[in-house]
């Protein structure tokens, strides 16, 4: 166990280090002074540049400037940004929760529509039901999420007026901001109109939630159908039959746990996908994420944003599947002596 953590720990920073490399390495591809790419600072004076250099040790060997490039990353300064100026963590720090926030949401209702569907699949594997179900997640994968954000917003914004177009909560709402959540500051604000501000919330919240779930619906719902057939079809379970229990007791008692630990963590991977797709989601529905963020870096040529929030994005992945891993480790000892008896 230890070995095994010890070795994803160790391949996490070795991740982590190559993700630093890269984004330095934008410093130097970006158009423009690499002083200013790493500083944000657009028109510098002589004194500045001067400055800058002994700062950022560009003028030094490259060596040096990566390693005072990572120091300054550990301590937080990441630079600041051509178009507000601000400090680019304070940017990261107040636009990455609403990406975060809107991927779980997602992930949860990928959940509860994908594994209850992946599980019918299963069970009535071969029949009129698993084909239909296999047919709708095979349209579902096929749709682009940005047609599909399209469709929803003109048939429910548009045409039936129920949801909202664009943003995360009313204007009229003056929720101030605690932790980037929105959900968790309106429970935590002191605010009169709390519930109509939640009901807000959620409605600004659903149509981009939807529109980035069905993808990772179909994926787990996939997984989940293999994943049954294949526990369905094991000696364990025909010898539960044999000892006279019912369908019922054979699927809460064998079928369900089994059929739901080897998925957990390439479900839980899927939290990846959700944060690429929302990033495309966020542009469309002007949600002020990360990802809508890094789009409007892009269009005006914000190269200090571009190299943080990439990195920002990266390193959030790759923290998050390695810790995913450990947590099936844990959860799943029996993982491991397979792959060694494989070996």
């Amino acid at each position: 166990m230890i070995t095994y953590i010890l070795r994803r720990l160790n391949l996490l920073l070795l991740t982590l280090l190559i993700l630093a490399l890269a984004s330095y390495w934008l410093v130097h591809a970006f158009p423009g002074d690499p002083v200013a790419n790493l500083s944000g600072v657009s028109f510098i004076t002589a004194e500045q540049k001067a400055y800058l250099d002994q700062y950022y040790h560009t003028d030094k060997s490259f060596l040096n400037q990566f390693i005072r490039y990572l120091e300054l990353l550990w301590l937080g300064d990441w630079g600041k940004s051509f178009v507000s100026g601000q400090p680019l963590v304070d940017e990261i720090a107040t636009f990455l929760p609403a990406s975060i926030e809107l991927g779980t949401y997602a992930l949860i209702l990928s959940l509860l529509f994908g594994i209850p569907l992946g599980f019918w699949a299963g069970i009535k594997h071969g029949k009129v039901s698993d084909y239909s179900i296999l047919s709708f997640s095979l349209l579902g994968y096929s749709v682009p999420v940005f047609w599909l954000a399209l469709l929803l917003i003109l048939f429910f914004s548009l045409q039936l007026g129920w949801l909202p177009i664009s943003g995360r909560i009313s204007l009229l709402y003056d929720i101030p901001q605690e932790t980037g959540f929105i959900v968790y500051d309106i429970l935590a604000s002191n605010i009169e109109n709390k519930y109509e501000a939640l009901v807000n919330a959620a409605s600004h919240m659903l149509l981009p939630t939807i529109s980035i779930s069905i993808v990772t619906s179909t994926i787990i719902m996939k997984m989940t159908r293999h994943s049954v057939i294949e526990v369905l079809s094991s000696d364990y379970i025909r010898a539960a039959y044999a000892k006279g229990l019912t369908s019922r007791q054979v699927l809460l008692k064998h079928g369900l746990r089994n059929a739901l630990l080897p998925i957990v963590p390439q479900v839980a991977m899927q939290f990846t996908t959700l944060l690429t797709n929302a990033m495309i989601v966020e542009t469309i529905f002007s949600w002020p994420g990360v990802g809508n963020w890094l789009i409007q870096a892009i269009y005006q040529e914000d190269y200090p944003a571009i190299r943080a929030g990439m990195l920002a994005v990266s390193v959030l992945v790759v923290v998050f599947t390695v810790f995913i891993d450990l947590t099936h480790k844990v959860f799943d000892p029996k993982r491991m002596h397979h792959r060694r008896v494989k070996n």
